[in-house]
Order: C-alpha cells, then sequence, then structure tokens
C-alpha cells in the first residue's frame, strides 16, 4: 500500500478545510450525529463480528463493546462539539509595535492529526469530530480488535462528507497492521502530531519510534487518597465510582492509599467492591484489617510491582500510609501524571494535596471518573495528555491546535 499517497491526499485536504466556515464544518456533524441516531445498525452488526473474536473475559471487551445506548451517547457528544465556540481564528495577542506594525497572534489548526488507539471504536467518531470542527484532517489507525467497527464507522464519515461535497480524504483509516504504523510515525511533513492512545506499552512504542512530534495520553495509574479526616460516606462512594464505573478506561482507580488511622474503615469503604467482585491486592496492615471482612477468594496479598499496575479490570491494590506525606510520595513514585484523587474534610488537606500532587489532573472528595472531555465540557476529548510540554489534561477543540503570528505593516522596513 503507498502510504505516502494516503497521507499526501490528507495533507491536500487540510488546506481547505480552514476556508469553511464554523457552520460548514458543525453541519457535517450533525449530519452524522443523526446517521449514528437513525442508522446505527450496520455500525453494530460490525461490533459484533469484533466482538466474536474477543473474550467475554478479556476487560478491553467492555470498551470494545457498542450499544444503541452507547451510540446514542456518541451521537450527542457530536452535537456538543458542533455547538461549541470554534477556537480558530480566536486572537491570544493583540498588540501594535512601537514601528505601526500591528502584530496578532491567532489560533490555527495543527493540519493533519495521526491518532493511534486500541480496542475503542468511539475513538474513531470522538477524534473525527473533534478534528473536524477544529479544522484539522485526521489519520487514523486502529486496532485490530475494532477493525470490523472502525471501517464501518469510516464508512459513515465518508458518507457524511460527500454529502457536504467534502473530500473523504479529510478522515482517512489505515490498515490495523503494524506496517501502517510505522508509516504513519515516519510521515515528516505530511502528520503535523500523532497522539497515542493506548496502554503504556503502545505510548512507548510511538514515543520511541515517531519521527513526528507526538503529544503522549492515556495510559493511568490512578490512586485515591482516604486521608486521616475523610468522610468515610463519600470516600465509600468515590472508591466504588472510580473503580467500578467502567474499569477498562484510563480513568479506573488502581490503587487506594489508606491512613493507618483509618483502617477501620476500609472494610466498609471495600463493602461494595466486594459485592461487585473487585480482587484486592492488599499490603501487610490492609490485608489485616480486611481478613475475614472481605470475601477470601478476593482478598490477595499484594507484590511490589502491584502498585505500577494500570488494572483495566476488577482488581485493585490497597496500602497503607502513615500520613500525607507517604501518599504523595508514593504518587510521585508510582503515579502516571494522569489523574489523583484525595478524600478529606480537612482543607488544610485538600489544598496541600492539590499543590504537591503532579498531574494533569487533581480531585478533592470527586472521583476520577470525571477525567473526562464531555464531562469538562469539551463536548469530546481527543485523547487525556499526561505530558508537561503543550497541552496536559482533556484535550478538547482548543488544545488540538497552534497558533501563528500574523503581522500587519504600512511600508515600514528594518535598520
Amino acid at each position: 500500500m503507498d502510504y505516502s499517497d494516503i497521507f499526501a491526499r490528507a495533507k491536500r485536504a487540510s488546506r481547505l478545510l480552514p476556508a469553511l466556515t464554523d457552520g460548514e464544518r458543525s453541519a457535517v456533524l450533525l449530519t452524522l450525529a443523526n446517521m449514528l441516531d437513525n442508522d446505527m445498525e450496520p455500525l453494530l452488526t460490525a461490533n459484533a463480528a469484533d466482538l466474536e473474536r474477543m473474550d467475554l473475559s478479556n476487560p478491553l471487551y467492555d470498551r470494545l463493546q457498542l450499544t444503541p445506548a452507547r451510540i446514542h451517547g456518541i451521537a450527542s457528544d457530536m452535537r456538543n462539539v458542533a455547538s461549541l465556540a470554534c477556537p480558530l481564528g480566536e486572537e491570544t495577542v493583540r498588540r501594535t509595535l512601537p514601528n505601526g506594525i500591528l502584530l496578532r497572534q491567532v489560533r490555527v489548526p495543527f493540519g493533519v492529526i495521526g491518532v493511534i488507539y486500541e480496542a475503542r471504536p468511539n475513538v474513531t467518531f470522538d477524534v473525527f469530530s473533534l478534528c473536524l470542527k477544529s479544522g484539522n484532517c485526521c489519520v487514523l489507525k486502529g486496532g485490530r480488535d475494532a477493525e470490523h467497527s472502525n471501517k464501518a464507522a469510516i464508512e459513515m464519515i465518508h458518507s457524511a462528507l460527500r454529502q457536504h461535497g467534502l473530500s473523504p480524504d479529510t478522515a482517512c483509516l489505515l490498515p490495523a497492521t503494524h506496517e501502517a504504523t510505522t508509516a504513519l510515525l515516519g510521515a515528516v511533513g505530511q502528520v503535523d502530531v500523532c497522539i497515542p492512545r493506548g496502554g503504556r506499552s503502545l505510548i512507548d512504542f510511538v514515543r520511541d519510534n515517531a519521527r513526528i512530534p507526538v503529544i503522549e495520553t492515556g495510559a493511568g495509574v490512578v490512586s485515591a487518597y482516604f486521608d486521616e479526616f475523610g468522610d468515610t460516606s463519600i470516600g465509600t462512594a468515590i472508591v466504588e465510582n472510580a473503580k467500578t464505573r467502567r474499569v477498562s478506561v484510563c480513568n479506573a482507580l488502581d490503587t487506594l492509599l489508606i491512613h493507618a488511622g483509618r483502617l477501620a474503615d476500609l472494610p466498609t469503604l471495600m463493602e461494595p467492591l466486594g459485592r461487585k467482585g473487585v480482587e484486592i491486592h492488599a499490603d501487610e496492615r490492609a490485608f489485616a484489617v480486611l481478613h475475614g471482612k472481605y470475601p477470601a477468594e478476593l482478598l490477595i496479598h499484594a507484590a511490589d510491582g502491584d502498585w505500577d499496575r494500570e488494572w483495566m479490570d476488577y482488581k485493585m491494590g490497597v496500602r497503607t500510609v502513615g500520613n500525607i506525606t507517604e501518599a504523595i510520595e508514593h504518587i510521585a513514585a508510582h503515579g502516571s501524571g494522569h489523574s489523583e484523587c484525595i478524600i478529606t474534610e480537612s482543607d488544610e488537606s485538600a489544598g496541600r494535596f492539590q499543590r504537591e500532587v503532579d498531574a494533569a489532573c487533581v480531585y478533592v472528595n470527586a472521583p476520577t471518573s470525571f477525567t473526562d472531555g464531555a464531562q469538562f465540557g469539551l463536548g469530546a476529548e481527543i485523547g487525556i495528555s499526561t505530558q508537561k510540554l503543550g497541552p496536559r489534561g482533556p484535550m478538547g477543540l482548543k488544545e488540538i491546535t497552534t497558533t501563528r503570528y500574523l503581522l500587519t505593516g504600512h511600508g515600514q522596513v528594518r535598520e
């Protein structure tokens, strides 16, 4: 396959998108949202073919699965994106220089955004909607697990584009092969930035092998700290929601840190997880407290490597700490910079946690499950950036634009 031709066509298409009005780009999204709501059977059929190839016990099964409710949710998010203010042309700087030249800094598209992702077909629609709204073309490289779903999705996207007279090169889907990944990572001068969405191994591979700029997203080793001054009722609800709402997503809870003085409350905090079959990997003190009060078949002695795990399953670590300092040090040593949470009624503890914990999203008395572009009012997200250079946290419309300086003079020359 001639990948360079695919990238070249995407690059040409990207030069046309900024010329469209925001209304014209949004109209495509509304058309596609209506298609999703009214004609989802081809997508569900394709998704069923993918699901047949995956073991039901695989934690990625939930990420792969599309249901009518989830497809309606995708359509709703797409309408939200269409309704958002477009960042293109926004002035971030405007001033007149001493020589009379007017200087403006404005938001513009990246151009072509490549996204590599795994078993999440909803990403195909999320990325397309955000890229189109912000004037970017997208080159998509999904995984084999979602191959049928992604092909059905791109057919719907191309249909919506054609209905509005736009080139299907605006959104390209590469084959689910390693060869395609290698070609994308080497598309210098054709793809402006690559964003990997997936586990640590995928992100590491992309960062280590890319010849084009990369924005790291996705991997989340997420902790919640139940402080000396935590409310047990609030903590129980937060831990349950953060761990079990969707265990296979990057904002799901991986480790509960509990203050040694509150170990007596641990069985109460864990009770909902026991009912839902969550396997607890506990340190010695936590294990001793839970022994006989948590299902024996779900209680395991923790190993050292458990604190670095992104479980993506009905499994979670529990570690005892002596104080908030130890909790913050644990997160610094084992966290991935994604999302962290403290459960406390102490303003002092809350303030210190949010000042000192180095993560894209730091919560007080709220679950990490809120780390999501739609929940942040961004309509959707292209990923959760865990890096510090460039965007950080959920990447919505503004985060997938860059800036350009525009200067207007009247014959000035430099001495």
